[in-house]
């Protein structure tokens, strides 16, 4: 058995292996009700990590959009907001210092470089 919380409407929002403050029911571990909502549960935390991944690629792109805006002189630099330009300094200076262990792995390792 399993104790749960439900909505007005009588829709899961909540489900434990021990009795909580604020649940309202118990459901049997088998019930077809909670297979169901443990397979929406894991859906929805499958794509809104697929939804991260994409956000982490999308901030790269923005991030490349910013510096070719810049180099062309649509925008200076200094018309961004400080916390703006801190986070783009922040990220080139990782990306330098990433690029920089990576040449000195490759150079250990006697790989040729990629430019």
């Amino acid at each position: 058995m399993v104790y749960v919380q439900r909505d007005a409407e009588g829709l899961l929002l909540r489900v434990e292996s021990e009795p909580f403050e604020g649940m309202t029911d118990t459901l049997a571990v088998e019930s077809e009700e909670l297979e169901s909502w443990l397979k929406t549960r894991e859906e929805v935390h499958s794509r809104l990590a697929s939804l991260k991944q994409t956000d982490l690629d999308l901030i790269r792109v923005l991030e490349d959009v910013v510096i070719v805006l810049v180099e062309r002189g649509v925008i200076s630099f200094t018309d961004l907001p400080e916390a703006a330009r801190n986070k783009l300094d922040e990220r080139a200076l990782a990306r330098a210092e990433l690029e920089g262990l990576s040449s000195e792995i490759n150079e250990r390792l006697g790989k040729p470089q990629k430019h």
